[in-house]
């Protein structure tokens, strides 16, 4: 009774000083979701509550979270040349970086060489991989037995192909090769990233099964599969959209493997996630923490998956670099930390984190450092990562829980419906749900009723003297790139090569053959980068976005 006198008083209170209800004074976050101005405990039921590594996994997939085992802290590298890379690279894992994440070059992602477009463009925004010979040069005394390796790879993963070459030069087992596909969901590019994709809609999902096949059954620590969020979070999708729409293509990807033969606790495990996180702490939290326990109940419940490995909802997250400014760039810093700060508090497996001065080109050394030293700091020094799920139990955290989990399974009911994700796609629900929500934030932005220091408010006048320089990659690296790969066109054994070619292009139509086991033959055989995607392009038709 003492309370209830307590809580109306406060009620009292707050409307005198407002001027209005407490229950009508609601602010809004990104997914739309009213917040209000206090949470209490009729919020939400405190047996909802799991514990770690129980399901439905709301507080972590482990019971040991980072007390067990810290997230990997990751940087994408992808600069100049592979000499460059690999130089950069290798003083990351002495700054503290634990993993590796290799970007490509755009001209890359198109499915090119670099001799196959204008100069300028090599190397601009990522790392120039053509041949076996770049690969080799890229991870020239790596450890990629020891060290987890991220490969920004999309469908017809020649990146990975040029690896497990490696692999075997070097004499190690395929099975000691751990890392993950991050570009093989298909789907998101289609609908978010149009530079990424390079084959129809249905011949990626061709190239993919394939992949997931192979890696299965050669490849046991490699996640072949992940979902990328991110992409459509930066287009424009809100928290809850991106988790939705993820889960949905999650759920497509599974019903397909599914019709290959293969039991769902054979693959389900490798299944991972790729979040966008934004500035909206409590937002971002509840996302992930909704997306666990939704990931478990749909294989549980629909799936049928017994394996607690299979249930469990692995996610890597990145610092959104849509929220980055041009604008007095140094204030990024506190934008990425407390984006990090969202993803740990969040559960994260593995992070990586923006450089402030991405807005402006490809990061300069000092502001790479301070990317990786953030997440150092808050691992190291300020004792984030020593209670797991610091915030469960709180009476905001947990009610927003479980509506992002409600609207996110609006989402997927309503995707069910439409016969899937592709289908979704195709009709352009998905793309015309993410236009919208972008049309809102930037009409909010331009109103002012979303603010962004130093773009609408607190505007100080700057010259683009006092910014970081932005990197350019000089003309003699990428004249030394081009005459390399010149070279090796012209030393390899092209009867060799065209044999190669001829196997992949009957891969894509005989059922018996595996399209990505040939494109690690194709290598093997010399084939570039560019060659291989062309062959599989010219087979399995080119992808266009579906305009909405």
């Amino acid at each position: 009774m003492e309370k209830m006198n307590q809580y109306q008083k406060w009620k009292d209170d707050y409307e005198r000083v407002r001027g209005v209800s407490s229950e009508a004074d609601l602010k809004y976050n990104l997914s739309g979701i009213p917040v209000k101005p206090l949470y209490t405990p009729q919020d939400f039921q405190e047996q909802s509550l799991s514990y770690p590594g129980l399901y439905p996994y709301t507080r972590g997939i482990y019971p040991t979270m980072y007390r067990g085992r810290g997230w990997s802290r990751r940087q994408l590298i992808g600069l100049d040349t592979p000499e460059r890379f690999n130089e950069r690279q290798r003083e990351m894992i002495k700054a503290g970086s634990n993993a590796v994440s290799l970007i490509f070059c755009n001209s890359f992602y198109r499915g090119y060489d670099a001799d196959m477009v204008d100069p300028l463009l090599v190397g601009t925004c990522g790392t120039p991989i053509n041949t076996i010979e770049d690969m080799e040069i890229a991870f020239d005394q790596i450890p990629i037995d020891q060290i987890s390796i991220g490969l920004n790879d999309p469908i017809g993963f020649t990146g990975l192909a040029m690896l497990l070459v490696i692999a075997k030069r070097r004499g190690i087992p395929f099975s000691k090769i751990t890392g993950t596909s991050n570009q093989s969901d298909f789907i998101s590019h289609f609908v978010a990233n149009h530079m990424f994709y390079r084959f129809s809609l249905d011949g990626s999902l061709k190239v993919l099964l394939d992949h997931i096949e192979y890696t299965n059954k050669h490849l046991p620590n490699w996640n072949p599969v992940s979902i990328v969020g991110q992409h459509m979070q930066q287009a424009g999708a809100t928290p809850v959209q991106a988790l939705a729409f993820t889960i949905s293509s999650g759920i497509t990807y599974i019903e397909e493997t599914l019709k290959r033969g293969l039991p769902i606790d054979s693959f389900a495990p490798r299944f991972t996630f790729f979040y966008d996180i934004s500035i909206s702490l409590f937002e971002e939290i509840a996302k992930f923490r909704a997306g666990r326990r939704i990931w478990a109940k749909l294989l549980r419940e629909r799936f049928g998956a017994v394996d607690q490995r299979s249930l469990r909802f692995k996610f890597h997250g990145q610092t959104s670099g849509a929220e980055l400014t041009r604008q007095q760039p140094l204030n990024n810093i506190v934008r990425i930390t407390v984006q990090a700060m969202a993803g740990i508090l969040g559960g994260a497996q593995s992070l990586h984190t923006d450089s402030y001065d991405e807005a402006l080109g490809t990061p300069i050394e000092e502001a790479a450092r301070i990317a990786i030293n953030t997440q150092n700091i808050l691992a190291e020094e300020s004792g984030i990562a020593d209670v797991i799920d610091p915030l469960g139990g709180s009476y905001y955290v947990e009610k927003l829980t479980d509506d992002m989990e409600e609207k996110a399974w609006e989402y997927i009911n309503k995707i069910d419906e439409m016969g899937g994700m592709m289908e979704a796609v195709r009709n352009g629900f998905v793309q015309k749900e993410i236009g919208e929500s972008a049309d809102r934030y930037q009409r909010a932005v331009d109103r002012k009723e979303k603010i962004i220091v130093g773009v609408n408010k607190y505007q100080i006048n700057e010259s683009e003297d006092k910014r970081p320089p932005v990197t350019r990659v000089a003309p003699e690296l990428v004249d030394n790139h081009l005459r390399r790969l010149e070279k090796y066109k012209k030393n390899r054994d092209q009867h060799r090569v065209e044999q190669a070619l001829a196997r992949l292009k009957e891969a894509t139509k005989d059922n018996s053959l595996n399209i990505f086991e040939e494109t690690i033959s194709a290598i093997e055989a010399g084939c570039t980068h560019g060659e291989v995607i062309k062959e599989l392009r010219d087979q399995l038709g080119f992808g266009y976005p579906n305009i909405v």
